[in-house]
């Protein structure tokens, strides 16, 4: 199984499927239907015969259940095939550390990108462990190919072993989940499962079950354009506003500044000439009421500082992205229970776990299918500093099949 979890995932990481959050096309890009393609010859290959993609890139496939009850939910195991826009996918150039023994690890491809203990103190839980890692000139891509990996090697166990007892499994393979449309055009009636799990966390041990809610902002500048040399009491430089925004954002709030439960005012963007700019940002928060209270402070900010260049004018759109996916899981807690429990079953001791972050997940929770977020075993994610290990991405295998059991023996 590890053999075939880390094959897969070293086939997967060197197709480039970075998302265009510019593009609006779905998918954003059309290289991310090439791995989409892989997917499907594949899990046809190994007997799943329904197995297809969609004009929007997503990939959908039954595993057929193997027991004669008849109350057994389907279950949809989700990942997404994109990687992140952050940093470059281009080029993947994978290498594994077999039997990691310890201490920082040098990247081949560029040495001063190092993986350091000291800021990944995980990898001192992986001594003996294959660590699959880039060479550092780009992204790995373990977000989220291991979860893609994991999921179609628990698919080709469960089809080689029919004696295994489980019920209906959907697999849905998402595209653009990076730049916040994973699932714009899921279709749920086609995919025809009760509740899901997205494989797209972190640690080994991992059940997450809460994110951030999550809102972004555009604002846009009219400024007031004239000759430089004839400025003066005249010009309001709309690049100029847009700093002065910038700059009165609460560093307190920033991601670099917060953790835990704490949200933040994240700004994603800013282009402008001296007529109009405009300016992206993402606000973050567990909460609805902190997420409001960050709005109003930041389009306070907004209107105090536009009150010193009369002349000018903005705009200020807020567009909401997704919501804290824990409203509607505890209304089923026995699905995030069960996998509590096969986690447990795989040998390892469960953690419940918040995002910092969302998933495909967070949407489709909210849009009828209750999806909690299992580990896929990748640190360090959208940076060259990635790395996964492959009996952590083994580990998630035996969970998905530990849960396919766990649901058939309850029913």
């Amino acid at each position: 199984m590890a053999a075939s979890v880390t094959d897969r995932f070293l086939r997967y990481v060197v197709i480039d499927t970075q998302s265009d959050a510019r593009s609006q096309s779905q998918p954003s890009t059309e290289k991310q239907k090439n791995l989409g393609r892989l997917l499907v010859e594949e899990l046809q290959e190994i007997g799943i015969s329904d197995a297809h993609l969609d004009e929007h890139g997503y990939v959908y496939a039954t595993i057929p259940a193997t027991t004669s009850k008849n109350n057994v939910p389907v279950i949809c195991f989700c990942a997404h095939m994109d990687t992140a826009p952050d940093f470059s996918g281009t080029g993947v150039k994978p290498q594994v550390i077999r039997n990691y023994q310890g201490g920082d690890i040098r990247l081949p491809g560029d040495a001063s990108q190092v993986i350091r203990v000291a800021d990944h103190p995980v990898l001192n839980d992986l001594i003996g462990h294959d660590i699959v890692t880039s060479d550092g000139t780009t992204l790995l891509g373990a977000d989220d190919k291991a979860g893609i990996a994991e999921i179609m090697a628990a698919a080709e166990f469960l089809i080689n072993n029919p004696d295994v007892r489980h019920g209906t499994i959907r697999i849905l393979f998402t595209t653009d989940e990076e730049i916040g449309r994973g699932v714009d055009k899921v279709d749920l009636k086609k995919l025809g499962a009760d509740f899901g799990y997205t494989l797209d966390g972190e640690t080994a041990g991992t059940i997450e079950d809460e994110t951030f809610s999550a809102d972004a902002v555009e604002i846009a500048i009219k400024g007031v354009a004239i000759h430089p040399g004839f400025a003066f009491g005249k010009m309001e430089n709309a690049v100029r506003i847009a700093g002065d925004i910038i700059a009165r954002l609460p560093r307190e709030m920033a991601p670099e500044t917060t953790k835990g439960r704490d949200g933040f005012i994240h700004p994603t963007g800013v282009t402008g000439v001296m007529e109009k700019a405009s300016l992206g940002f993402i606000i973050r928060d567990f909460t609805e009421e902190g997420l409001k209270s960050k709005e109003t402070l930041l389009e306070g900010i907004v209107k105090e500082v536009m009150q010193a260049y009369p002349g000018s004018s903005h705009t200020f759109t807020v567009k909401e992205q997704y919501r804290n996916m824990k409203v509607v899981l505890d209304r089923k807690p026995e699905i995030v229970e069960y996998a509590v429990e096969a986690i447990r079953r795989a040998g390892m001791e469960p953690v419940r776990g918040s995002i910092r972050g969302g998933t495909d997940g967070s949407r489709l929770s909210f849009m009828g299918l209750p999806c909690p977020n299992i580990f896929a075993g990748g640190h360090a994610f959208h940076s060259p500093l990635e790395f996964v290990s492959s009996q952590d991405m083994e580990k998630a295998v035996t969970t998905i099949v530990e849960l396919a059991k766990l649901w058939e023996e309850r029913a």
